[in-house]
């Protein structure tokens, strides 16, 4: 796949599936799936992106969402944006069954840049990483929500997806 100078090498499936893109910061960068030893450094871009948001995750519920990344057998995914061998972005995506396609959606959660480097690619590379992992699960679509003043990322939005127009309420349980 190839598509506005991202390039991409390997494959989703068992190998590591890899995407780099030129920057104007002179190497470039890669999106890849999170590995084990990257922890610490995603752990720092996820509690920037609760701090983001206004909330705070507690630390067991961090622990076994790391914990499914890194389960084969778990629906849930995690890849990171690497430049210079330091993580500057990440984004968590989970395949889901759908009552109106045969084949899965999939649903980005959670997509986070380094404040510093927004504007710079990052985001859009990783929303195209997402969109290669749907085309490889022969997925029906991939979908997100977003907050409402989150105007900066809906700019982003706006030039690669289309808003679905509905509105989501929720009950919060537990």
């Amino acid at each position: 796949m190839q598509s506005e100078g991202i390039h991409c090498d390997g494959s989703l499936l068992g190998e590591v599936f890899s995407m780099s893109f030129p920057t104007h910061f002179g190497n470039p960068m890669r999106i890849r799936i999170a590995q084990a030893s990257d922890f610490e450094q995603w752990l720092a871009l996820w509690k920037q992106y609760q701090v983001f948001y206004k909330t705070d995750i507690p630390y067991s519920v961090t622990e076994t969402t790391w914990e499914r990344f890194l389960d084969e057998r778990e629906p849930m995914h995690c890849a990171v944006a690497e430049l210079d061998g330091k993580l500057v972005g990440m984004v968590h995506y989970i395949s889901l069954r759908s009552c109106w396609t045969q084949g899965d959606n999939v649903y980005l959660q959670d997509l986070f840049t380094e404040p510093a480097l927004r504007g710079d690619g990052i985001g859009r590379a990783l929303i195209e990483h997402v969109y290669a992992f749907a085309a490889q699960e022969k997925a029906a679509k991939v979908w997100w929500l977003t907050h409402e003043t989150n105007q900066t990322a809906m700019l982003l939005y706006d030039t690669i997806a289309e808003k679905s127009g509905f509105v989501q309420y929720r009950k919060v349980i537990a």
